[in-house]
């Protein structure tokens, strides 16, 4: 018997979604030590070669040290895992620069630095691939919906409040305004990142150094944008941190609401959508069972980052503002699973939005019985010169009567309506409104393509950034490693 099937299903869940969910074990553990010292050595590098450049220590001393750190990094910092560490990672490694390369040559590397302005450059680096990867995935969600958008423009169903059938509208305006929502959220995460490019090195503990470092230098060895203008501000806040969680927060917030409007749609009750088997799950003791659990993990993992926020902004609140454990150790730990849930519930609902398939039929006919052609109905009695208060009355008798009696809503509306009906209930089907509520942003394809076209352009100059900003990441990895390449080859 094979665990792919269950007789229900036909298929195992799709293997994105397999990866999230079940399959994470069978990855290597992360692994501490590379996780800080690779990005450590990063920031070392740069700051030798700047040391170097400034004079601050001879260059043949530069090129000692450096071929000291390569030989460490290609060897995956071996020999620093089989060694106590009493003081912290850090100083471990340090200390074994200095007892293999010298007082004289390993002695150097921390000249005009502290771990404080270390730390908080090593934080930004560390969070350059997790962030790139929430917002190329976010993007990749942007652009599924605006794509079945256009798919869907005019697959009609009814607009719901308040859980009730409220006027017609289609798939792909509901797409479309998920879509406008995700954008704004995407363009927030952006903002919230613009603090990854700001350098803090050169701050020192607090206040800065006496030695004639250049923060410059290392800005463009590093891919930064430019260097932080004050040095307590650079080693004191992790702000950065906070805002990233609270826009993943925001994003989560609209995830759970769209996996919220799934799951109504893929009920039993009320099957506006259908998903393929590679995306539901049965029950081990149901066999009729077909559930969109996925739905729940996204809105489960949504809320990481609410919770994040919350824990890192206690954190942080109980300091001074200065340098403080309690800031840049106890409150950024709480944004790597954020990131990582968050980027999770992204792609999990990627998945949902690709596969869900409308049913033209049922949403017309939730559509239709659901009377949401009755606003339209009134307001074309405000046309013809009723009162909207007035035309609302009897519009709503009229579907009460209908609801009541079992009729359709349109004879009703003839027998209410006597001779004005005919003009009144012309091209009243909900498919007719959806097509003419052109104004506000509503239905009409035209609008919807609005929408869709706005959300794609946005998307796109975002796309450009980002391609921007690595752009810079790896023109700075090919300088620093071309220039410490050129160190240690000196003559």
């Amino acid at each position: 018997m094979t665990v792919s099937a269950t007789g229900r299903l036909t298929s195992a869940v799709t293997p994105a979604a397999a990866d999230i969910l079940f399959d994470r074990h069978l990855r290597l553990p992360p692994d501490p030590v590379a996780a800080e010292l690779r990005p450590t050595s990063e920031v070392d590098r740069a700051h030798v070669v700047m040391l170097a450049d400034q004079g601050v220590v001879r260059r043949e001393t530069a090129a000692r040290l450096l071929a000291g750190i390569e030989e460490l990094r290609a060897a995956d910092f071996a020999p620093l895992r089989r060694l106590p560490a009493p003081r912290g990672r850090y100083l471990a490694y340090e200390g074994y620069l200095v007892d293999v390369l010298g007082e004289e040559t390993g002695g150097v590397l921390h000249s005009g630095r502290s771990r404080n302005d270390l730390n908080a450059t090593v934080l930004r680096l560390r969070l350059r691939h997790p962030y790139d990867r929430l917002l190329t995935e976010t993007d990749t969600l942007g652009r599924v919906l605006t794509e079945r958008g256009r798919r869907w423009h005019d697959t009609v169903m009814p607009a719901y409040t308040h859980h009730q059938p409220a006027v017609p509208s289609t798939y792909g305006h509901y797409l479309a305004g998920v879509a406008a929502a995700l954008v704004r959220d995407l363009e927030h995460l952006v903002e919230a990142g613009r603090e990854l490019g700001e350098n803090p090195l050169g701050a020192g503990a607090t206040g800065g150094t006496t030695l004639p470092v250049d923060p410059a230098r290392t800005t463009e060895l590093l891919g930064f944008t430019a260097p932080l203008a004050n040095s307590l501000h650079a080693v004191a806040s992790r702000d950065l941190v906070l805002r990233l969680l609270a826009a993943c927060s925001v994003l989560g917030v609209l995830l759970t609401r769209v996996a919220h409007d799934f799951q109504s749609w893929t009920s039993a009750e009320n099957p506006l959508l259908v998903l393929p088997d590679d995306l539901v799950g049965s029950s081990s003791m149901m066999p009729q069972k077909r559930n969109a659990f996925l739905l729940e993990n996204i809105q489960g993992k949504a809320a990481h980052a609410l919770g994040s926020l919350t824990a890192a902004t206690a954190a942080m609140s109980t300091a001074r503002f200065t340098n403080a454990i309690a800031v840049g150790t106890e409150a950024v730990d709480h944004v790597w699973p954020a990131l990582e849930a968050t980027t999770d519930a992204v792609v999990l609902l990627r998945l949902m939005a690709e596969g869900a398939e409308p049913d033209p039929d049922v949403m017309l006919g939730r559509a239709t019985d659901g009377h949401t052609a009755a606003t339209a109905l009134a307001e074309r009695l405000v046309v013809a010169g009723v009162p909207f208060r007035t035309a609302h009355h009897t519009v709503g008798a009229i579907s009460g009567t209908a609801l009541a009696t079992g009729r359709p809503f349109e004879a009703v509306a003839a027998e209410h309506l006597g001779e004005r009906s005919r003009d009144l209930l012309d091209a009243l089907d909900p498919a007719s409104v959806a097509a003419a509520a052109r104004a506000g942003g509503g239905p009409a394809p035209a609008s919807v393509s609005a929408a869709l076209d706005d959300a794609t352009d946005r998307l796109d100059r975002l796309a450009v950034a980002a391609e921007t900003r690595r752009n810079r990441w790896s023109r700075a990895a090919r300088a620093l490693d071309t220039a410490v390449s050129d160190l240690i080859r000196q003559p």
